[in-house]
């Protein structure tokens, strides 16, 4: 029996990322290194946000480059890892009787595969994605995460991809190290506070956190993947921050890792 696997959140920022070395980048790496091995990646990306629960089913999922206006190396950038069409069946009886529906038209987005590139650099271990469905409250998010739980004890690395604070309307673009709003830092110290006691409630009913909460995640796509992470946490496991920084004032790269 595989030993149960951690379960990370990554705030992944900018996909210029992929092809960054700093203190983010490094950190992932370092990630990659430190915890198991795993059979397979189950990744929840912000940027597979529609209508409908869904997973990848390809033998080969593609590199989606779901971004404009950046260098042209960045849309060289190409993660060949293998899929995992098995385990997307499994996921699908799992969560039964939800309808998952098996897509084999997405692939990989930068959400995951700017960070996968750092964590597994050879890309030689199987990712699928699970799409978040737009329609249902940050409470159905969480309960799926306690659902996909069992997968952990199954050597498979459950990453939710996004941004624990994420306002580019706030965003500095340009500017040189801007220190980090003071809604953004409150929000995050609060939500840091919430998890390393466990108590996950009034992260789930995150829109009852106040002023700070509507100016860090003025959309839930960067946020539900955290949700997700948190579901699956077991009674006891400890809760750690191994990434830390806020980009451009508004972007928060809190790594957290459970178990």
């Amino acid at each position: 029996m595989p030993s149960r696997m951690p379960a990370l959140f990554l705030g992944h920022g900018n996909p210029m990322n992929a092809l960054a070395s700093n203190d983010y980048t490094e950190g992932w790496r370092s990630l990659g290194r430190s915890i198991p091995r795993p059979k397979a990646v189950l990744c929840v990306s912000a940027h597979w946000y529609l209508p409908g629960t869904a997973v990848t089913v390809n033998e080969s999922p593609r590199t989606i480059h779901d971004f404009g206006g950046f260098p042209p190396e960045l849309y060289r950038v190409h993660y060949p890892a293998p899929g995992a069409p098995e385990l997307a069946r499994r996921l699908q009886r799992l969560l039964s009787p939800l309808d998952v529906r098996g897509d084999d038209a997405w692939g990989l987005d930068h959400g995951t595969w700017a960070v996968l590139c750092h964590l597994y650099p050879d890309a030689d271990v199987p990712v699928l994605q699970l799409r978040i469905d737009e329609t249902q409250p940050a409470q159905f998010h969480y309960d799926l995460g306690k659902r996909l739980a069992p997968l952990r004890e199954e050597g498979i690395l459950i990453v939710g991809s996004g941004n624990l604070v994420h306002n580019l309307h706030m965003y500095a673009w340009g500017a040189h190290l801007p220190q980090p709003y003071d809604w953004a830092v409150r929000f995050e110290r609060r939500a840091r506070e919430l998890m390393l006691a466990g108590d996950h409630a009034p992260l789930v009913a995150y829109e009852s956190l106040g002023e700070d909460a509507r100016l860090s995640i003025p959309t839930p796509d960067h946020y539900l993947p955290l949700l997700y992470v948190l579901g699956t946490r077991q009674e006891g496991e400890q809760v750690i921050f191994p990434v830390e920084g806020v980009d451009g004032g508004s972007i928060s790269m809190l790594a957290v890792q459970v178990g």
